[in-house]
């Protein structure tokens, strides 16, 4: 196996508008309704877009949390496109809303559906900015390259400038944003409380959406070092499962289960203040990513290439280099298809534990 460093460099705290950032504008209208990491890879677009005037976002309930405390959006539209808010009926309520509540200028759609370019005609947004690629294209009036060759991050950022196809940002503008407040500080301080000493905490996410994502061997690997950090495990309450296994494999030693307890922004927390988080390619590692903390994602059907990598520094992404079927699937199907799951059967402890090393040396 081989360890590749993703090619980004570490941001400043300090924020920096771009250069080619306009004078104020009308308000601006940000629509995103898909995943968590998705979102949490849109906040450098809406960082950008403030630096004009106001931003609205239209967002998911289960996303909304992670846009708390964001000094960039003034409103939050939470549309619940699967819930009260599902169908025709539910998408024109949300756009009379948005129109009812102020002129938005200019609509950029962070997501790419006829239902997102829908709510933005019909919210009034004269100006409607999404990428080339879009299943909603015809609906837009300006459309951004796609660009494969680059990271999410920087796609959804490149959105706010449809007229400068060339740009390319500054030191500070893709570092993804958020902001745990004082209840999320206060609950992961309750939670570590306990667990005091001075060895380094090693966050672990084991857990994913899509099961191919999931690596097998989190319990093995906790079992290696958990003589020499502080172990935290964090997740939903659907993997309390895995969660169990890992504290099963550690035995006697007192290990951080933040399972289904936390928020997530109060997940964001507790990664900001470890020394490192491993984890599966899902939305832990965006979370790391606006926290600054260095990240080991591990690959399976899925590839950096994609543009949804670490950006943390001296992150790592860790994948089976000689596999001629990945990737298979742009998110990771429930099953293998070749139903051998080699991408994350082959990728080994051992290979995991050196990626932890090269990062975070671990007395013994």
């Amino acid at each position: 196996m081989t360890l590749a460093a993703l090619g980004m460099t570490p941001h400043p705290a300090s924020r920096t508008p771009h250069p080619a950032s306009r004078l104020p504008h009308p308000t601006s209208l940000v629509i995103q309704t898909s995943f968590l990491g998705d979102v949490v890879l849109t906040t450098p677009l809406i960082a950008e877009l403030a630096h004009r005037g106001p931003v609205d976002v239209v967002i998911t309930p289960a996303a909304a949390p992670l846009l708390a405390n964001n000094p960039d959006v003034r409103t939050l539209y939470v549309y619940d496109k699967r819930g009260r808010d599902a169908g025709m009926r539910g998408l024109l309520r949300m756009a009379r809303r948005i129109r009812g509540d102020d002129s938005h200028g200019s609509a950029y759609l962070a997501q790419g559906s006829l239902r997102s370019a829908l709510i933005a005609r019909l919210a009034g947004a004269a100006e409607r900015v999404g990428f080339d690629t879009s299943a909603a294209r015809a609906l837009y009036t300006k459309r951004v390259p796609h660009r494969t060759d680059r990271h999410h991050a920087e796609r959804l950022w490149r959105l706010a400038f449809p007229d400068e196809p060339a740009i390319e940002p500054c030191a500070d503008a893709l570092r993804p944003r958020l902001y745990p407040g004082e209840d999320d500080v206060a609950a992961v301080d309750a939670l570590l409380q306990p667990f005091g000493g001075d060895a380094p905490l090693v966050v672990l996410a084991p857990g994913s959406v899509w099961g191919t994502k999931r690596w097998p061997y989190y319990p093995e690997l906790a079992k290696t070092i958990a003589g020499r950090a502080r172990l935290a495990v964090i997740g939903g309450s659907g993997d309390a499962e895995l969660a169990a296994a890992i504290e099963n494999a550690v035995g006697p030693r007192p290990i951080v289960n933040a399972v289904g307890a936390l928020s997530l922004l109060a997940s964001a927390e507790l990664i900001r203040r470890a020394a490192l988080l491993v984890t599966n390619d899902s939305s832990p590692q965006h979370l790391a990513s606006a926290m600054g903390t260095p990240t080991i994602t591990l690959f399976g059907p899925t590839v950096p290439a994609f543009g949804f990598g670490p950006l943390a520094p001296r992150s790592i992404a860790l994948g089976h280099p000689a596999l001629d079927c990945r990737p298979c699937h742009h998110h990771g199907p429930a099953t293998c298809p070749l139903r051998h799951w080699r991408c994350m059967r082959e990728l080994t402890v051992g290979d995991v534990v050196g990626a932890v090393e090269a990062i975070l040396p671990l007395s013994a």
